[in-house]
């Protein structure tokens, strides 16, 4: 059991890059975490970590005997399931990642939590494109076409993506009848966080229409801010039906330039396909696939 200690302690350095953080969520020293690696590595022969004064990555072999080590913890955690017979009462520590839409996550996870009140949630809510398998999720929520062969996925459903504007604002400046018009207008526009790049409004033009350049009134990393300044009558957005789908219901928010745009955003639920489906994570797939309000 000794090694299985050590190699629980591997992949928890190997997850949090910091023997501190590690011996942390442990329960141990930071001292007692390092010298648990120096008798691992000197049991295999091999060097595990690079170490600095200011990181500590994964060498070579050690990036190979992590993904071994991830899935004997898994074998470990499906025997101890199948001994404890938890499979009707999940419980344990979730990872999970989701997109920065608190309005469409938070109301799924609150309910997964009233549900399932022994499963731990450890959300990180943003929109940067973490990596599964490195950073030791167990589970993540993603949008687009997904291509790691690493990863499970199941699809969780599809929403159009709107451009949308208060009557208010509409009344104001004047609704744009062509996308030329929006230079005019006041465009509230999202910058995608890993690259820096503004997103693009997916006009259907003529092919001797040149792409209008919209002006950059508001830029935010954060969509929900967008619907939030439509509302106050800033100007003109670019969002997922489901964030504006009362709004439109209500008369407060109004589609504008429907004929020209006509794009749709897909979810997607992923995980590590060399990992045990334990009970949580079985129950937790389950209640986002049925309960996400798309």
């Amino acid at each position: 059991m000794d090694s299985l200690s050590g190699i629980a302690m591997f992949v928890q350095v190997a997850e949090t890059r910091s023997f501190t953080e590690a011996g942390r969520l442990l329960g141990v020293s930071s001292s007692a975490v390092g010298k648990s690696i120096a008798r691992t590595e000197d049991r295999l022969g091999v060097r595990l970590f690079h170490r600095s004064t200011r990181s500590i990555t994964l060498t070579a072999e050690g990036a190979l005997f992590l993904e071994r080590c991830r899935r004997i913890l898994g074998e470990v955690e499906a025997a101890e399931a199948e001994l404890s017979n938890v499979a009707g009462s999940p419980r344990g520590r979730l990872r999970v990642s989701t997109p920065q839409l608190s309005g469409l996550i938070m109301p799924t996870l609150d309910g997964f939590m009233k549900q399932y009140p022994d499963v731990e949630l450890d959300v990180d809510l943003s929109d940067r494109m973490v990596d599964v398998i490195e950073e030791g999720f167990d589970a993540v929520i993603r949008t687009g076409e997904q291509h790691d062969s690493r990863l499970v996925s199941r699809r969780l459903g599809s929403c159009a993506q709107l451009l949308v504007a208060s009557p208010e604002y509409l009344k104001q400046q004047g609704e744009p009848a062509h996308p030329s018009d929006l230079v005019r207008h006041a465009c509230l526009l999202h910058r995608f966080p890993v690259s820096g790049r503004l997103e693009p409004w997916p006009f259907q033009l003529a092919a001797s229409e040149a792409e209008p350049e919209l002006p950059q009134t508001f830029v935010s990393n954060t969509i929900e801010v967008l619907g939030f300044l439509a509302l106050q009558n800033k100007g003109i957005a670019f969002v997922p039906s489901f964030l504006v789908r009362d709004a439109l219901a209500s008369g407060a928010l109004k589609i504008v330039l429907g004929d020209f745009i006509d794009q749709t955003v897909t979810f997607w639920i992923l995980w590590p396909a060399s990992r045990y489906a334990s009970p949580k994570l079985r129950v937790f797939i389950d209640y986002v696939s049925e309960n996400l309000q798309i």
